[in-house]
């Protein structure tokens, strides 16, 4: 099988770019009243959105199937159906307040990859998959990667016990969608199942846009930990109870992040991040008895990440006994750093360097179904330019021409890894 594009013009304008942005639009509808999108998984905003994609992957002559954790998977068969799969694709959830195209363009360019090649009846000789992940961010039950770990065999029963903020866990969540929770185990593919695991994601930060470049290729992403923490004082009226005598936990708590601001600052590779935080009774004439909030630490370097949280909860508990304050944390989420493929890092450079974009190695901070896709098959990522590097915003933005220059990458990066050496001419 041979692609050879003499004499019919560059790639990228044979890639819909009007159609990647209607249907980005399109989903970006799927979402509950809000500033930007808020989608959330298992619920009927994800829903609605799921059945557009399985639209759009039938309209590119895949067969669509939902596995039994609500992955969205389309099949489009290559000239032996028993060869391992390439897959390529992302997600559909958001975190709360979110922009149009974290997660989304990489599903969208996903299927317009399938839809050029069914329309000129391209065959690789490998089956090609297109995957829509359930839930990557976490948002609505706190622990991210749920679509692509049952993919990869790693959720566990505790992980479907996990509760959201109004008491539904996730299995039954599931339940309520129509799966059977205890079937989740099907889901799970096997090593050798997979040839390989490819994603398109935007960037998510501004080196991309100030390198004047519109693509880069990832070389590994940092991992996470994220813990929920809790500062425990004692309630009192706010105009009875003297200074001296205040176990004020909000104070303490502000203290604690504070520091966790300042020593982030000053240990180079490290990301920390307090996102959420609750007072309780939350009352502005009593005195804060209880503080919880969450820490999101990140790096590439795992050991340098861990003696960062050791060495913070240290200093915290000293912060909270001086201030006559108990300290407690429970870590919610340990994600290990990945590397990509080094054989996937190299053609991705040479596609880029094919369309003469000079091929930036770029390191993740954000996490990605890649990292849990990584147990069982080797991975790679290509990053987007966006705006400003803004993202879980909604000022979140991808030009239409970097949009269809991120899905030729894509389409040429499919071709050079599904089909075999010296097969395919990409002009």
């Amino acid at each position: 099988m041979k692609l050879d594009n003499k004499g019919e013009g560059d790639l990228v304008t044979y890639i819909n770019g009007n159609r990647l942005k209607e249907r980005i639009k399109l989903l970006s509808h799927c979402s509950i009243p809000s500033k930007g999108v808020t989608r959330l998984a298992f619920t009927k905003e994800s829903l609605h959105a799921e059945e557009l994609v399985i639209q759009w992957m039938e309209q590119a002559q895949m067969m669509v199937r939902r596995d039994e954790m609500n992955n969205i998977i389309g099949r489009y068969e290559g000239e032996n159906d028993q060869l391992p799969v390439l897959m390529i694709g992302s997600h559909l959830d958001s975190v709360v307040d979110a922009g149009m195209f974290d997660g989304i363009l990489g599903v969208v360019s996903a299927i317009e990859v399938i839809q050029f090649l069914s329309d000129k009846e391209i065959v690789p000789p490998y089956p090609i998959e297109v995957v829509s992940f359930c839930d990557e961010e976490g948002t609505r039950f706190h622990t991210t990667f749920l679509g692509s770990k049952a993919i990869a065999g790693t959720l566990t029963d505790s992980d479907l016990e996990k509760h959201d903020d109004q008491g539904c866990s996730i299995a039954e969540a599931l339940q309520e969608i129509g799966l059977d929770p205890t079937l989740y185990t099907h889901a799970k593919r096997n090593v050798g199942d997979l040839l390989g695991y490819i994603e398109l994601h935007i960037e998510q930060g501004p080196v991309l846009q100030e390198n004047n470049l519109p693509c880069g290729v990832v070389t590994e992403f940092a991992g996470a930990s994220r813990f929920n923490i809790r500062i425990e004082g004692k309630a009192g009226h706010a105009g009875t109870v003297p200074f001296a005598n205040r176990k004020d936990a909000l104070t303490g708590a502000a203290e604690a992040i504070l520091f966790l601001e300042k020593i982030a600052k000053t240990t180079e590779g490290v990301m920390a991040t307090v996102g959420k935080l609750s007072v309780q009774p939350g009352a502005s004439n009593v005195i804060p008895g209880s503080v919880t909030f969450t820490l999101d630490v990140r790096d590439v370097d795992e050991k340098r990440k861990q003696n960062f949280v050791n060495d913070a909860f240290r200093k915290i508990r000293g912060i909270s006994l001086n201030r006559g304050l108990l300290f407690h944390h429970e870590e919610v989420l340990t994600v290990s750093p990945v590397k990509c493929s080094n054989e996937y890092i190299t053609i991705i450079e040479n596609v880029l360097k094919d369309n003469s974009i000079t091929p930036l190695k770029m390191v993740s901070g954000a996490g990605h179904d890649a990292m849990a896709v990584s147990d069982i098959a080797k991975v790679g990522m290509i990053f987007v330019r966006c705006k400003d590097g803004i993202s879980h915003h909604p000022d979140e933005f991808v030009s239409i021409q970097d949009m269809k220059i991120g899905t030729k990458i894509l389409l040429d990066t499919v071709l050079k890894i599904t089909c075999y050496k010296g097969d395919v001419i990409i002009d």
